[in-house]
Formats: C-alpha cells, structure tokens, sequence
C-alpha cells in the first residue's frame, strides 16, 4: 500500500467530509463549497480514467481563471497524474515547446483559445486527448477533430478515484518564462505541497483571499487557492487584473486579503481618487516590489497593511518577508535559520548598499533542490558551493535589511557602471503624469549600453520628453539618466503584469524614440505597440 502523507487529494476530500457545505470558492455568480469541488474534481478524474489517463501522466490546463480550471488541477491530484498550467497568452512555437516537452497526454483548454492550437496541433503527438471548456464558446466556434467537451467528460461518476498516490511522483510542473533560453519546467512533487499545510502569517480565521492573478501563475493557483484551501479559508477569484474594476470587485466579495504582483500596486494608486477608497473590507496585503514611494501612500488612501515578501517558483521555497519589521521599500530579512548574503559573479560577499546576486545558505538539500524537468544541466547549476542562486539582484543594508535591485537579465552598464532598470524605473514612475514605465539597455555606440525608458503616461496627461530627463537628473546619478524615451500607449506585458523586456529590448529605438543626445522637439506621439 502506498504511504499516507499531506496530499492535496486528500486535504480536499477531508474538507468535504467534515465541512461540505461551506464556500470555498467565489467567481462572479457562483458560489462552490468544499463539497461541490470534491465532487467536480471527482467526476473530471474520472472522466480522464476514462479516457486512459494513468498515474504519471501529464494534464496540460489552458484555461483562464474560471472554476473550471481548478476542476481539472485537482481532478490530476486525485489521479496521481501532474498538472502543466499553460500561459493562455501563448502561441506558435512557444506553446508547441511546452506542451511537447512537458509530455502531456492530454490537454484541457478553453473554446476561446483554440484558434491559438489549431496551427500547431500536428505537431503535438504525444496530445492523445484534446478537453474543450465550451461554457464561454465564441459565436460560430466549431469542435476541433477528435476533441470532447468538457461537459461530456463531467458525465463522469462523481465517487473518489481509487488511487494509490505516490510521495515522489510529480504533481505539477510550472514554466518559467524563458527570459533567458528556453521556459524551463519546475518540478513539484506531491510530498512538496507540505510546505502549505501552514495557515500563512497573517491570516486569521473568516479570511477572504482575493486572486485576480492567473491561475497558471504560481502566486495564485498556490499562494491563494492551495493555501486557501489547506487552511479552509474561502477564496476569490477574479477574470483578471483591472485597475478601474479592482475595488469594485473587493467590495462584491468582502475580501479581506490579496496578493500583488508587478505594477499592481503603483497602478492602483495612480487611479483617481473616489470618496470610497477607504472604505473597503481589505485589512492586509501581501505584496512584491513594491516601491518605497507608494508604500505609505497607498496605506493611507485605502486604510490597509501592506506586508512585502520575496520569492520565486524556482526559489527552493526560501524567502524574505517584511511584516512592517524592515523599512519600506525592503523585502525584508530571511526566516530564523535561514542565511542570504549578496555576493559578486565570482561568490565574493559585496559591501553594504552595494548590488550584487542573491543566494541563500542551502540548510536542507533533499527539501531545497530546484528541479528542473528534463533539464539536469539547469538543476545543477542553481546551486554552487552549497548556495542557491535566485537570479536576482539586490542588496543589503547595515541592518540586514533586503533590498530588490533587479532581475540580473534586466540589469544594464553604461559607461563602467552597473544600471538597476527597477531603480530608473521607480524614480521615472514617481512623475505625476506617468502612469508605468519600462527601463531596458540599448547597444551604445560607445559600446555596453544607453539607457532607454518605454513610458505609457496617465490618461489626459502629457509631459515634454525635456521635462521628464529633468526630473530624473535631480533624482538620479547622472549615468542613469535615460538618454532615449518612448512614449506609448501601453507595455507589453505577461500574464503577471510584470513588463516583457525581452520584447522590449527586440524592438529597440522605433519611429518614436525621443534622443536627449540630439532631439530638441515637443512631445513625441504615443507608440503603438
């Protein structure tokens, strides 16, 4: 018989024995207890039994945020098969990589989202079984070839699945967004969803957390929901992020609590005034980056606590998390027992105030290992000399406080100086009129790079591109003052709202690009990406 330990199969099934009736899950209209999820996990399980899915196989899920989406996620904890989220923004080749490497045999996927598969779908042999979401069907949508819907494959029995879970079998895999090669896929393993079988500082019974992330993100799928369901709280769930809509969707679902990534926080504090910003039900905030400027204010207007913490899916579970112990604008310090430092390319500790790569002291190898799928090459490379390397940059203070300096991909150099892009970036933001901004390098006729700052200003607003260097040369060193600005309707972005420089720096100087070197006009028009 297989060992008994912590498995989301069972949390869930446990819920719905002791408590079946209560709401886990809100989405718009509908409202889902424990009990109707166990049921709706069962029957899409049993579904895919059906259909020959074994233990072991893989389930790709290319849905947006709706209900049904986590139907399918548990439905592969309860089969001792893996999950594989798929961003829904990808196409052509970037989708074909993943789908194909992560060996899914089968593929649940929203009827929108289709046209996305179809160039593509010759090219998948190992998608044996192609599960289509019709619910929100587009006017005309034809079922692809061989495909079943969802709503037929749910004809299934609703009874729990008999099968024996493995603790060392893979329960998801999570892609990176390939900033630096290929998307690698991080391995989760079931014994590893332990790591949420506590409730999370700052949380208190009767939460509410709010998601409007997307569900192939880890922040959301198990930040928010696992957690939420491990610890029985009720969750949230929004379409998608909307600065105009986001309080209104608060308000609608008394939540308590969210998490924000990216710009979230900047954006909503950019957003007029109302008469009811304070009066909200959120009472904490678990938020990331977020800059020091903001901070207090957005506190104020809304009436909330903002906690900060770090991070990453590929992180071996290691963090910094600032509970208003650090100051703001910090990441705070690492858990009792656990060491960071910030060292230079060649491991050396750099001073203090001074940028270089975060790492952290491996304390557990079996429970820190970051796996990378069919990848040994990366697994290895993550650690060195018994350190874990997270890709990030920052620094530290005399009090051993963290600080984020940048991704070390985005990082630039001028002119023999090391440029943090989220440090141009915080400081272009802070300018009345600018809504969000984008900081990158571009290729310096004097070699290394010029600073360049793609900016989408706030609706009505507009700023002379003179104004806007003259705002950074009294706020940052002068090898950091941008020599190129292009202003533009908005920024291309992932799913996740952080900014795509990849896409950025591949467009490079365009039509519009305003030069400090040698422009002297007026404000440029927007560009349209």
């Amino acid at each position: 018989m297989a060992e008994e330990f912590f498995s989301l199969a069972n949390i869930l099934r446990e819920k719905a024995a002791a408590d079946p009736d209560k709401v886990f899950l809100r989405f718009e209209d509908q409202q889902i207890t424990y009990g109707q999820l166990n049921q709706r996990a069962s029957r899409v399980a049993n579904g895919l039994t059906g259909l020959g899915i074994k233990p072991g196989d893989g389930i790709a899920i290319m849905m947006p945020n709706r209900p049904e989406f986590l139907d399918a996620f548990f439905a592969t904890q309860k089969l001792g098969a893996y999950a594989v989220p798929v961003n829904i923004a990808l196409k052509g080749e970037g989708l074909a990589y993943i789908l194909n490497h992560s060996e899914a045999k089968a593929l649940f996927i929203s009827a929108d989202l289709v046209e996305s598969l179809l160039p593509i779908r010759e090219t998948l042999p190992a998608i044996k079984h192609l599960i289509v979401d019709t619910i929100e069907a587009p006017a005309g949508f034809a079922m692809p070839p061989g495909a079943i819907t969802l709503a037929e494959l749910t004809k299934a029995p609703a009874g729990e699945p008999h099968v024996a879970l493995e603790a060392d079998a893979i329960a998801a895999l999570l892609y990176t967004s390939g900033t630096t090669g290929l998307p690698k896929g991080v391995v989760f393993r079931y014994r590893g969803f332990a790591m949420f079988a506590a409730p999370g500082a700052g949380y208190q019974p009767g939460d509410i957390l709010y998601t409007c992330l997307p569900l192939f993100h880890a922040n959301a799928l198990f930040l928010s929901v696992v957690r939420g369901l491990v610890a029985g709280y009720t969750v949230a769930l929004g379409r998608r992020f909307s600065a105009s809509r986001f309080w209104d969707d608060i308000r609608r679902y008394r939540a308590t609590t969210f998490n924000a990534l990216g710009a979230m926080i900047p954006i909503l504090l950019k957003q007029p005034p109302r008469p009811d910003d304070a009066d909200n039900p959120v009472r904490i905030i678990f938020s990331a980056a977020t800059p020091a400027w903001a901070w207090a204010e957005f506190e104020k207007r809304f009436k909330l606590t903002v906690w900060e913490g770090y991070g990453a899916v590929d992180g071996g579970g290691f963090s910094l998390f600032n509970a208003g112990t650090s100051p703001k604008g910090s990441m705070g310090k690492p858990p009792p027992g656990i060491q960071a430092k910030v060292v230079d390319d060649n491991g050396a500790e750099v001073p203090v105030g001074e940028a270089g790569n975060l790492i952290f002291k491996i304390d557990n190898p079996s429970a820190r290992r970051v796996e990378y799928f069919k990848n040994p090459d990366a697994t290895d490379a993550k650690i060195r000399d018994g350190w874990l390397y997270t890709g990030d940059m920052a620094y530290c203070d005399a009090d051993g406080n963290y600080f984020f300096a940048d991704r070390k991909t985005d990082s630039m150099r001028r002119r023999g100086e090391n440029i943090s892009s989220f440090e141009v970036e915080k400081i272009v933001n802070q300018h009345p009129a600018v809504l969000e901004s984008g900081a990158f390098g571009v290729p310096s006729e004097l070699g290394e790079d010029d600073v360049m700052v793609a900016v989408v200003l706030r609706p009505g607003q507009s700023v002379p591109p003179e104004e806007l260097v003259r705002f950074c040369e009294e706020r940052m060193a002068k090898f950091m003052v941008p020599r190129y600005l292009d202003f533009r309707e908005s920024l291309p972005k992932t799913e996740t709202h952080r900014v795509q420089k990849a896409v950025l720096k591949k467009q490079g100087l365009t039509a519009t690009t305003w030069d400090r070197d040698k422009s002297k006009t007026a404000p440029v028009k927007a560009h349209v990406s």
